[in-house]
């Protein structure tokens, strides 16, 4: 069945015999595919729209191309090389998921679209990536990697929310209480007694058998959930982390008062406001600044490697630095 991102009325079922075992990784490639899957193949999955414009916006055009078939309305299924490394055997960061893409030979992800899809051509959104397959896993690689350059920091700061995550699965595993836990994961996975519906517009059934389930918690709008449904030895069933739109809402802002005495009230309240990547245009709007003196503060936060400026096309954007990131973490406290 391979990796799929849902949404619709239909529901595949997932049967259990017995009371499954559940464990939990925290592999961060799933929010980037759930991110790419909103923001660049239109799937909206309620990622707020400044961050779907931001991720779309640092995303080069092969990456944008490369995407293109996860677009396809009703059709869910995907190749495996979709997630070159599956979570059932721990976590899995960014990077070896990008390893696992760029050691992929062009005639393993020919092979892994037959055994998705069936001999013969497979369907028309995955013509190109099947006529093209290097070029499809150079463009893949490149959209997740611009990607988790902009979630990265937002990563960073769901930290808390992961490890009560971790907590709350495994207080359900232990007190082999596991239905009230999937009940919970999201409004696409409904629990019943016989197992799992999982919202999905092709929907089938399937047997759990002794296979455990792997959760995956992902930083992502509250209706995404990517599911693998098929692997012989596991289940794995990514959603949304509970808590996440607190974090598109409020972000965590360090004591301003005391980071201002250090850099400057102007130069505080620019880092604070850069939660995520930005545009000079949006700065300026956003903190009431006309842009030359913007330009001067970046000038300042750039010398002390607070802020990178990188230009696309006609936009200069603006983003804090893990420097950055380290000196605000210090007033968070």
């Amino acid at each position: 069945m391979g990796a799929h991102v849902i949404r619709t009325e239909a529901w595949s079922e997932l049967r259990f015999s017995s009371t499954p075992q559940i464990s939990i990784s925290i592999s961060p490639h799933l929010t980037v595919l759930a991110m790419i899957a909103d923001a660049l193949a239109g799937r909206r999955r309620g990622l707020p729209e400044l961050w779907r414009r931001t991720i779309s916006a640092h995303v080069r055009p092969y990456g944008h191309e490369a995407v293109r078939p996860l677009a396809a309305p009703g059709r869910t299924v995907a190749p495996d090389s979709l997630v070159a490394r599956s979570p059932i055997d721990g976590d899995v960061t960014v990077q070896s998921q990008l390893s696992a893409l760029q050691d992929t030979a062009p005639d393993a992800l020919i092979r892994d679209m037959e055994q998705t899809f069936g001999p013969g051509a497979p369907p028309a959104h995955w013509r190109a990536a099947a006529e093209q397959p290097r070029r499809w896993l150079h463009g893949y690689a490149a959209a997740l990697a611009d990607v988790w350059h902009t979630a990265e920091p937002l990563w960073e700061r769901a930290r808390p929310l992961l490890d009560r995550e971790i907590e709350r699965v495994g207080v359900a595993a232990v007190r082999g209480r596991p239905e009230l836990l999937f009940g919970s994961l999201s409004d696409r996975i409904v629990s019943t007694e016989r197992g799992l519906l999982i919202s999905d517009p092709e929907a089938t059934g399937y047997d759990l058998g002794d296979r455990r389930i792997v959760l995956v918690p992902m930083l992502a709008g509250k209706d995404s959930v990517i599911v693998s449904l098929d692997d012989p030895e596991a289940v794995w069933i990514a959603y949304p982390v509970r808590g996440a739109d607190s974090l598109w809402r409020q972000p965590v802002r360090p004591s301003v008062d005391e980071l201002s005495a250090l850099v400057g009230p102007i130069r505080a309240d620019l880092l604070c406001a850069l939660d995520q990547p930005m545009t000079m245009s949006m700065l300026a709007t956003g903190m009431k600044i006309a842009p030359s003196g913007l330009t001067y503060h970046c000038d300042r936060l750039r010398a002390g490697r607070l802020i990178t400026r990188e230009r696309r096309g006609r936009e200069m954007w603006i983003a804090r630095t893990r420097r950055a990131e380290e000196l605000l973490e210090l007033f968070r406290r």
